[in-house]
């Protein structure tokens, strides 16, 4: 059975920092492609970022670009994402998903409010 934990999330302030984990499991995870993709209340699904199996290639959506990266822990079956500089249009529920978006985590809630 694949499962997609995230954890990470919270609340913190304009200009703050949180690193997001999403831990895999039930498929080859060194395998395949990931994604970060978020949704805001009252918005559809937004993109964030995704990587390649190994980590060596990786793409983000221009509103996040240059604030968020992307890594992943073959070893550890972890995909992360570390949010610097974030601004009150992130906040959104982020989910980690699959390469072809097949599987999606619950999702964990981050909120960036003064």
């Amino acid at each position: 059975e694949v499962q997609l934990v995230e954890s990470g999330g919270g609340m913190v302030q304009p200009g703050g920092s949180l690193r997001l984990s999403c831990t895999a499991s039930g498929f080859n995870f060194r395998s395949i492609d990931m994604n970060w993709v978020r949704q805001a209340p009252g918005k559809g699904p937004e993109w964030v970022s995704s990587s390649n199996d190994d980590g060596g290639t990786t793409y983000y959506g221009d509103s996040v670009k240059g604030r968020f990266t992307i890594s992943r822990d073959n070893a550890k079956n972890t995909l992360y994402l570390q949010m610097n500089t974030l601004k009150p249009e992130d906040t959104a529920l982020y989910y980690c998903a699959t390469g072809a978006l097949s599987f999606w985590g619950q999702g964990t809630q981050v909120t960036v409010s003064s």
